[in-house]
């Protein structure tokens, strides 16, 4: 199981916000590509484990078609609505996780907030730190990139 410090990743994130933002951009575009150089997620996948993520319209055609299921029953098995009023899966882990494998049941029409994790290589990233505090709690490899970040930074 993965046990990030939270108090390091908040600091971190402390001098990251005051860090001008292209320097903060280019050191996320470079740490994102060396760390997913040698990253499996297969032997992890605590983002599927852990949390949903927000599912669009477009996403609950996508994934009716990904797994053969209507979307009305869709709806009526594995999605809900949350506080904020986005749809989410109502289960964790998600419900289209093989256990066995950690491979993704609708790979190919999996949500676009699953196509986009873990958010670390976008342009104005400063704009997705809260997110990325969220997954660095979550994902080692998002965890790795934050500490890669701020060490160059901080150097």
């Amino acid at each position: 199981m993965f046990y990030p410090d939270s108090s390091l990743i908040k600091t971190q994130l402390q001098l990251i916000k005051k860090t001008k933002a292209d320097i903060v951009d280019k050191a996320f575009e470079i740490e994102h590509h060396e760390v997913f150089k040698d990253t499996d997620c297969l032997t992890c996948a605590n983002c599927c484990k852990s949390y949903s993520p927000i599912i669009s319209l477009e996403d609950l055609y996508s994934i009716s078609v990904g797994a053969s299921i209507s979307v009305e029953n869709l709806l009526k098995e594995y999605i809900e609505m949350d506080e904020e009023g986005d749809f989410v899966f109502r289960m964790q882990p998600c419900p289209f996780l093989n256990l066995n494998d950690n491979k993704c049941k609708i790979y190919e029409h999996r949500p676009s907030a699953c196509k986009d994790y873990p958010h670390t290589n976008r342009k104005k990233i400063k704009s997705a730190l809260d997110a990325i505090e969220i997954n660095a709690s979550t994902c080692p490899a998002v965890y790795t990139i934050l500490s890669n970040v701020y060490s160059r930074i901080n150097d």
